[in-house]
């Protein structure tokens, strides 16, 4: 299929601007909003994932934003299945959609398609989550290195979200994860993909440390204690491995709430380093420095060109 979706893609690195220049657009254009994040999916979780405020959301339909509880587990394929179906549905009231956000593996399924893998499975996750506290996740990705050394080779050893599915899509097809994203139909064309990735990483650094700070001062911590105060949630649930709960939950966990800002701090900073990493692996994307002062106003400038020939007849 050689037929490009019909939408506009901002993608970028954590705390790169993505909303203000979303909003930006939606000012400039008839644009409907479609959350690009594994994050935002979540209720309840807020201040933790930067979710776009009320009133910011009262500005242009915000979609795929508080759509599950943190107990549930959301999927790449189902992201592809539920954007497919708001771009219908945005495009047939004469709107465009607009995706936006920092989940690349999104991005990157939506472009390229995903082959139908192996359905979490409880019990595996159970097993690996026991293998883990007892020999520790660095010995899980060195076992992963053996079965499937491609996927191995690009998750670090702290990511143990995706260590955890790797190893589990492996367990139970016999085939490592890498060779279903090699298996692929052929692809749709890419939509255009606007990009705001930094000139500076300090600028970045610094914007990710303001934010972090920014979130603990307006009540973070406290958010994350009446998330653990319902009972039914633990760490290894993909609500609570995004980056910020985690460390919070282990500063709980320790009674350290002292070293918080650092390892959260950190713990961003290295997302935002996979993230463009991932953005770098999209060669067609059109990149905006989000360090310049005129970043949001080209953006524009930009999403006004695309939207000549995007926007619905």
């Amino acid at each position: 299929m050689n037929t490009a979706l019909p939408c506009l893609c901002l993608a970028g690195p954590t705390a790169a601007g993505k909303t203000a220049a979303a909003l930006a657009i939606a000012r400039a254009l008839p644009v409907e909003v479609v959350s690009v994040d594994s994050a935002l999916v979540y209720r309840g979780m807020d201040i933790g994932t930067a979710k776009p405020s009320a009133a910011e959301r009262a500005q242009v339909p915000h979609h795929l934003i508080d759509i599950l509880d943190p107990a549930q587990a959301y999927s790449a394929a189902r992201f592809i299945a539920d954007a497919g179906e708001l771009i219908e549905a945005i495009r047939a009231r004469g709107r465009l959609p607009l995706l936006v956000g920092g989940t690349m593996l999104y991005f990157k399924t939506l472009f390229e398609g995903l082959d139908e893998m192996p359905p979490a499975d409880a019990a595996v996750r159970a097993a690996l989550d026991a293998e883990a506290r007892e020999r520790g996740w660095p010995a899980l990705h060195a076992e992963l290195a053996r079965v499937d050394p491609v996927t191995a080779a690009r998750l670090p050893a702290g990511d143990t979200q995706r260590i955890q599915r790797a190893l589990e899509v492996q367990r139970l097809s016999g085939r490592p994860i890498s060779s279903f994203q090699r298996g692929r139909g052929e692809a749709r064309a890419a939509p255009p993909l606007l990009s705001l990735e930094p000139a500076s990483r300090a600028w970045l650094h610094e914007r990710i440390a303001q934010r972090f700070t920014q979130m603990l001062a307006a009540g973070f911590v406290d958010e994350v204690r009446r998330l653990r105060a319902r009972g039914d949630l633990h760490p290894g649930l993909p609500s609570m491995r995004c980056v910020g709960y985690r460390q919070a939950w282990e500063a709980l966990d320790a009674d350290d709430l002292a070293a918080l800002p650092e390892r959260g701090i950190a713990a961003t900073r290295q997302l935002a380093k996979r993230q463009i990493t991932w953005l770098r692996g999209m060669p067609r994307r059109e990149v905006f420095a989000c360090d310049a002062p005129d970043a949001v106003e080209r953006v524009v400038e930009r999403a006004r060109h695309h939207a000549r020939a995007l926007m619905p007849c």
